[in-house]
């Protein structure tokens, strides 16, 4: 599996754990519900920028977000 569908499933992941739905998570990043879930999907990239904000949102480590084990 590439890691960015790897990346993706992390990102639901922990999303889900922090008990958070898409559009919560798409309206503190500004981009679309549609498109987290794409991002969740592995179809489309997140900026590093976003990424550590998104870690900010979830509470969580950015090594969590890309261990991939």
């Amino acid at each position: 599996m590439s890691r960015i569908k790897l990346l993706g499933q992390n990102i639901k992941k922990y999303r889900e754990e922090k008990g958070l739905r898409q559009i919560d998570v798409a309206v503190a990043l500004g981009f679309s519900e549609e498109y987290v879930g794409r991002i969740e999907r592995g179809q489309k990239y997140i900026s590093l920028r976003k990424l550590f904000e998104l870690t900010d949102i979830l509470e969580i480590e950015f090594y969590k977000l890309t261990n991939f084990k």
